[in-house]
């Protein structure tokens, strides 16, 4: 059979309408070769529009190999490593699961999240460039929503400490520091910077992909009474991410010889 390559974007999903669409807008940038076809699906709260739902229209279009790419921030996201199991990557589950196996008639190329990519690290400095006054006397701290769990809580982390590295040499920031909701970290590590740095202001990033309850209410919450600068801005809007998207798809295709003509 003739191999049909199909991009299938996976993202957490929200009640949120505009959530959606933000994630929605951003998929309507990417740029894909002649003939190939992509869906957008969520893995929980978008009704009508589930990860099979996805897989069963690209199956409509004769897709036979799917490009499959999770639209999370970490690797170390549990949601990430389900996703994958669920869709044959992976042999076992390193987490409890309630995802049933999907349906996919053909090949699934998964990769890889968000973490430290250098598109991503731009659009953050983009986002945080309003807050900084004195980027010499500042010091930022990237906020995510990690994982207790052993292992996953390590790969937050990496991600989160690595990004935040990239994003201080773009910004050229005095210092930087990261920190996770699950476990609380956020409010220790913005004290240990003001009394270990009392001179330097700090920055609070969210490092989340959409606004919601965690950006407008966990993290302000979690600093009341704390002198620090935030704007909660996450990383949609952004036309930058659908070049990141771009760019995970051209790796399979390329890797996997794939006619990537078109763009």
């Amino acid at each position: 059979m003739r191999r049909k390559d199909g991009v299938l974007i996976i993202a957490h999903g929200s009640r949120s309408e505009e959530w959606v669409q933000l994630v929605d807008e951003m998929a309507a940038l990417v740029k894909l070769p002649s003939g190939i076809p992509h869906v957008v699906s969520f893995l929980e709260l978008v009704e009508g529009r589930s990860i099979q739902d996805g897989i069963d229209e690209l199956t409509q279009q004769g897709v036979s190999d799917f490009i499959t790419i999770p639209l999370f921030i970490s690797k170390g996201s549990t949601h990430v490593h389900e996703i994958a199991s669920a869709l044959g990557v992976h042999t076992h589950t390193l987490v409890e699961t309630e995802l049933a196996p999907y349906q996919v008639k053909g090949t699934v190329h998964y990769t890889s999240p968000i973490d430290d990519d250098p598109t991503v690290a731009g659009i953050v400095w983009d986002k945080l460039r309003p807050l900084s006054v004195s980027p010499a006397e500042e010091v930022i701290v990237l906020v995510g929503h990690g994982s207790p769990h052993p292992g996953f809580y390590e790969q937050w982390d990496d991600g989160l400490r690595q990004l935040a590295e990239r994003v201080k040499e773009l910004g050229r920031f005095a210092a930087c520091g990261a920190a996770m909701l699950r476990p609380d970290q956020l409010r220790e590590q913005v004290i240990k910077w003001q009394l270990d740095r009392p001179e330097l202001t700090v920055l609070v990033v969210p490092i989340f992909l959409s606004e919601g309850y965690y950006t407008n209410q966990a993290i302000p919450k979690r600093l009341e009474g704390l002198n620090y600068r935030y704007n909660g801005q996450t990383l949609l809007p952004s036309s930058q991410l659908a070049s990141w998207v771009e760019r995970q798809m051209m790796q399979v295709l390329t890797q996997s010889n794939g006619v990537a003509e078109g763009i």
